[in-house]
């Protein structure tokens, strides 16, 4: 039985200015458009919890992990262009850890399941490729190996048909990695 409806509480404050100066927003919950509460965002603390921070509103663009710590300037250390404009709280999981990945859109070709991390699909699976998805249990980041840019959240809700659809073609060599002990 998954526990994922069980949410850890999280907080996290988002200030205008580089170096957690300027106006603020604390924020404990998802937050779709963070544009009537800051002008800009530049820098954050996560006080608790993780979350998902997103370049545009409604959980839209280019998304990064964020997990307790401190990030005096984020746009610089992780190539965002726009700054931060909605974020979205990852409940805590307890339980299994459940995966299948696709070598093809829409659930085709080889498909293979996950149980645990996977630090390259590629050479571990022995996949051309790693079109499509649906995670079962869990949440899992979809990220590219050895590369800090954006990852890429992913739970039991909707299916992954097409990771070109999520913005995501052309990324051959990937890790899958579940959401557990990160928070």
């Amino acid at each position: 039985m998954s526990n994922s409806g069980m949410n850890m509480r999280g907080k996290i404050i988002f200030y205008e200015d580089r170096n957690f100066q300027g106006r603020s927003y604390e924020c404990m919950s998802d937050c779709p458009d963070m544009s009537s509460y800051l002008s800009r965002c530049q820098s954050c603390r996560v006080e608790s919890g993780c979350f998902m921070v997103y370049e545009r509103p409604n959980f839209m663009g280019n998304q990064f992990f964020m997990r307790r710590g401190e990030y005096s300037d984020y746009m610089s250390m992780m190539g965002m262009s726009s700054g931060i404009r909605s974020c979205r709280m990852i409940p805590m999981h307890r339980g299994q850890f459940r995966m299948r990945i696709y070598e093809r859109e829409n659930f085709g070709g080889q498909m293979t399941e996950l149980m645990d991390d996977c630090d390259n699909i590629q050479d571990r699976y022995r996949m051309s490729d790693c079109m499509s998805s649906q995670v079962m249990d869990g949440h899992w980041l979809y990220m590219l190996v050895g590369v800090k840019s954006p990852s890429y959240y992913m739970d039991s809700g909707p299916l992954n048909r097409s990771f070109r659809e999520m913005g995501m073609s052309g990324m051959r060599f990937m890790s899958m990695r579940r959401i557990m002990d990160m928070c």
